[in-house]
């Protein structure tokens, strides 16, 4: 849950006021946010923070986050759409590329029924917060991708509910290629038929 607004972008500066430690952009549908850590390079590689539970409660993140999951994909999966009670999400791609997909859930929002995407490549180190009220899905682009996201809430199999990638009422655009769709997806609800 927010705690507070702030201007796109926000920039986060450590204590000294010499560096930026991470700086976050509001998405279009209210809630989710876009956040992009400082990376430290060097000739061994890279180190960023991915998660600082301190410094996401300063910038209006105040979710306790429970489990973390980790997802393996290869190129052309689909994975989506899925929702559970007011689970949030905190979205790491650490290898690959995927297009990654929120949709409104809240019978109140004004965007209810709307969609946002966004590409997330590990080599920018971007994260995505969803917060609870809304589906998620992504699409893999890159060979493979392996997604590491936190949750809000474990999962609970009596609230889980889903509907379908391609419904017409939706009407996300995915990428153009194969897509590899799990059976259970593939016999999702029509989002019109899902109980809200």
């Amino acid at each position: 849950m927010l705690a507070r607004q702030f201007p796109p972008p926000f920039v986060k500066i450590d204590s000294f006021g010499s560096r930026i430690l991470m700086q976050i952009t509001e998405m279009q549908l209210e809630g989710a946010l876009k956040l992009s850590p400082k990376v430290f390079y060097d000739e061994r590689g890279f180190f960023y923070e991915s998660f600082k539970e301190s410094l996401l409660q300063e910038m209006g993140i105040c979710e306790t986050f429970c489990q973390d999951n980790h997802s393996y994909s290869k190129r052309g999966v689909l994975r989506g759409m899925h929702f559970q009670g007011s689970q949030g999400k905190l979205i790491n791609v650490i290898s690959g590329v995927i297009f990654d997909v929120f949709v409104d859930v809240r019978k109140d929002s004004p965007t209810f029924g709307k969609w946002q995407g966004v590409v997330l490549d590990s080599a920018n180190r971007e994260l995505l917060y969803i917060p609870g009220g809304f589906a998620h899905g992504f699409y893999v682009m890159s060979d493979e991708a392996h997604v590491v996201y936190k949750v809000t809430e474990l999962y609970s199999p009596s609230t889980e509910k889903s509907f379908r990638y391609d419904d017409a009422d939706v009407g996300i655009t995915w990428p153009e290629g194969t897509k590899i769709v799990s059976t259970k997806d593939l016999s999702a609800l029509c989002f019109s038929e899902v109980s809200l």
